[in-house]
């Protein structure tokens, strides 16, 4: 597998010039919004070989050029000696666009097979080691940023995941903190949908490194709830949209969490956001019947 040369953009159709606009327009949103990237800042975009990460890469490198702040990118690999893995790959591409970057190798694969029996499920341990590997070289780089290349899609699968088999309301937020306080990791694609950075990265022709080459099936569970999702967007149109809307506009006084509000102390004269339009009926567009709503989970042995 060969890197590709980046396509100057004279090359591109007026179509796909659109898309790339629109995508850079919800990064440099997402990072105005959340406070993503400062003046002065190091930011370590991590970088699989996946479209995700590819399509973060170029979108930051892109905003750079007419950010109003100065930040530095390094690009950042991980080889964690996977069978089959590409090695030459991703650091031909990054001298061919010409991006500072390290690749990092630590033989994580065989660690997790050892440990993990045959036929179980590897990336709860192949998670954990490889974020410690990447807080690591973030520490060693002096980046105060670690940009990864979740997006909208994944947000809200994480979402789902954790409200169907979880018992929680949380998802994957735009920055956040390390347990041990001293990285910052943030997710510039979290206005992004996976559909239109699919189409981005065909159309950027990347050269796209497979995500299965240690083997493992990606999780069950979330496979069944990223097939529910894109039933629903192919059904019911603006469905998704609606869903990433309400998580920005969460109201605790109306659901159940007395961390969140004060439940107990909440007497006849406090005001709270919302008032009681709880007792009205929801204002809902139905332009169609709703369909019911069917998971099917295939639990695993």
């Amino acid at each position: 597998m060969e890197a590709v040369q980046p396509v100057t953009e004279g090359r591109f159709s007026n179509t796909f010039l659109r898309l790339k606009k629109k995508l850079e327009r919800a990064v440099g949103t997402a990072i105005t919004d959340f406070n993503m990237i400062e003046d002065g800042d190091t930011v370590m975009v991590c970088i699989s070989g996946g479209k995700d990460s590819y399509s973060l890469l170029s979108i930051l490198l892109a905003l750079r050029e007419r950010a109003p702040v100065n930040f530095r990118l390094i690009a950042m690999n991980l080889d964690q000696k996977q069978p089959g893995f590409p090695d030459d790959v991703l650091p031909a591409y990054f001298e061919s666009i010409g991006v500072e970057y390290r690749i990092v190798t630590e033989d994580t694969y065989s660690i997790v097979k050892e440990k993990i029996p045959e036929g179980k499920t590897t990336c709860s341990l192949c998670s954990r080691l490889r974020r410690g590997i990447i807080y690591r070289t973030a520490k060693d780089l002096g980046a105060t940023k670690i940009a990864l290349g979740h997006h909208r899609d994944d947000m809200i699968e994480t979402l789902f995941l954790n409200m169907f088999f979880g018992g929680r309301i949380k998802a994957m937020p735009p920055k956040l903190v390390s347990d041990d306080g001293e990285h910052v990791v943030i997710r510039p694609l979290a206005y992004c949908a996976e559909a239109e950075i699919e189409r981005f990265a065909r159309g950027m022709q990347y050269p796209i490194i497979p995500c299965n080459l240690c083997g493992s099936q990606e999780n069950a569970q979330r496979r069944q709830i990223k097939l529910m999702l894109r039933d629903w967007a192919e059904k019911f149109p603006g469905r998704i949209e609606s869903i990433s809307t309400a998580m920005q506009h969460v109201i605790p006084s109306h659901l159940a969490d007395k961390s969140l509000f004060d439940f107990v102390g909440l007497t006849r004269n406090d005001e709270v956001a919302e008032g009681d339009t709880v007792f009205d009926p929801p204002e809902l567009p139905s332009p169609t019947p709703a369909q019911p709503i069917q998971l099917h989970v295939t639990r695993e042995s």
